[in-house]
């Protein structure tokens, strides 16, 4: 396709300025810019401190949008700034409404945020519910060692919550079971063979289990790999 008008490599007052506008733009560019940061600023003073803190996909759509009409009004002359108004009046207005719908109608909550997912259970996965998120082990695990867990014999419960962060709650020092070891090392390469007769976790939903020497799957999930379990303190 051959082009209107024949473009000139480092043609600094095209990249600079316009070919379109003239310099005097800049200046209402920078007006611009400031009625809709004004705008943005509005908005989420109306939205509230819990819409800063923490994101949740509805509240996520509304910063998309909200950055979207924001930003084609800052530099975009055909943008006229009455439009990005009402834009910002009905996306407010939706997340209000669609918060007092949450607070009234529990499970519409549940089905616009999601519930909290029990993730982690006395020391094991719940892979039906594991299995249903966007998530890996490897994600969990790593959440979980940063709050100084090395098995999950010491974990009574794991959640991961609406927000998508992770939310564990954890035995007492005398209540902690023997589980699988979360460090890294030892889950990349986890053995087939049993090569000594003990306590062993699943490597995959961390059921524990007396093992012989050998070959063995596990009752729950059916995997066939295994590591030593242990049964250390957690020093948080």
């Amino acid at each position: 396709m051959l082009l209107a008008t024949p473009i000139t490599p480092f043609d600094w007052h095209r990249i600079l300025l316009s070919e379109d506008a003239p310099p005097l733009f800049l200046l209402e560019v920078a007006f611009r810019c400031i009625v809709t940061y004004l705008l943005v600023l509005g908005a989420l003073r109306v939205t509230g401190r819990r819409g800063v803190r923490q994101l949740s996909i509805f509240e996520l759509s509304i910063i998309l949008a909200l950055g979207s009409a924001a930003g084609d009004a800052m530099f975009y002359d055909d943008v006229p700034i009455l439009h990005v108004l009402v834009v910002f009046v009905v996306v407010t207005a939706l997340y209000l409404l669609f918060n007092r719908l949450t607070e009234k109608y529990p499970h519409f909550s549940d089905w616009l945020e999601g519930a909290p997912v029990l993730l982690i259970e006395n020391g094991e996965i719940n892979m039906a519910n594991f299995t249903k998120q966007n998530l890996t082990q490897k994600e969990m695990f790593g959440d979980l060692r940063q709050r100084q867990v090395e098995h999950l014999g010491q974990v009574r419960r794991v959640y991961i919550e609406a927000s998508g962060n992770f939310s564990a709650f954890f035995y007492e020092d005398e209540d902690v079971r023997p589980g699988l070891p979360i460090y890294p090392e030892g889950l990349m390469q986890p053995p087939h063979q049993i090569e000594k007769a003990g306590l062993h976790a699943c490597a995959q939903c961390g059921h524990v289990q007396e093992l012989s020497a050998g070959a063995a799957k596990c009752s729950v999930c059916q995997n066939d790999t295994w590591i030593a379990t242990s049964d250390s303190k957690r020093i948080a």
